[in-house]
């Protein structure tokens, strides 16, 4: 397993090391795929924005909908790791969305609001998490502090090689 996590800026963050990249809340590379935020009216290849499941290039894509599918929230689940992709602006979620996605090993997290990112924080419990900065600076440094992110600790490019941490929680920070 070797998955790369890559910041394109704001909320977008690339994911490769699948059959074809993923982009998630962005437009898609060429070849790739993308997670949107907001669901689009008509179709495009290449591109998930409604809730619902969906297997493209081998990998299992769930797309879970808020304030009634107005925006969507996404799980992966590629080569036995579960990354949990949340939209922005973070949402409360409710227990039937929590059972949505189950077990979350990678949570990609934007830091908009310090109540609720802890709040699913300790819901997921995930093995990594994975911090985007957002412009509220205030939910960003509560929320770093919370997790015990280092202030060094903040990097274009993430690579998730071998296995998961066994025991504690890596963070990193991700901004481009």
């Amino acid at each position: 397993m070797a998955l790369t996590f890559t910041s394109l800026g704001g909320p977008t963050v690339r994911v490769s090391g699948a059959e074809k990249s993923i982009t998630a809340f962005g437009e898609p590379e060429k070849g790739g795929l993308a997670l949107l935020t907001v669901p689009e009216e008509a179709a495009r290849e290449g591109v998930v924005s409604w809730p619902g499941e969906y297997n493209m290039a081998g990998v299992s894509i769930r797309g879970i909908g808020h304030g009634e599918g107005q925006q969507v929230s996404y799980v992966l689940h590629e080569d036995g790791v579960r990354v949990g992709f949340l939209s922005s602006p973070l949402q409360s979620w409710t227990d039937k969305q929590m059972e949505m996605v189950g077990d979350v090993d990678v949570l990609v997290l934007p830091t908009d609001d310090a109540k609720v990112a802890q709040t699913l924080i300790d819901e997921f419990e995930p093995r990594v998490l994975i911090l985007i900065p957002t412009k509220d600076k205030n939910a960003f440094d509560t929320i770093a502090k919370s997790v015990g992110a280092k202030p060094d600790g903040t990097m274009a490019e993430y690579k998730l090689k071998g296995n998961l941490p066994q025991e504690g929680r890596e963070v990193v920070v991700l901004r481009k």
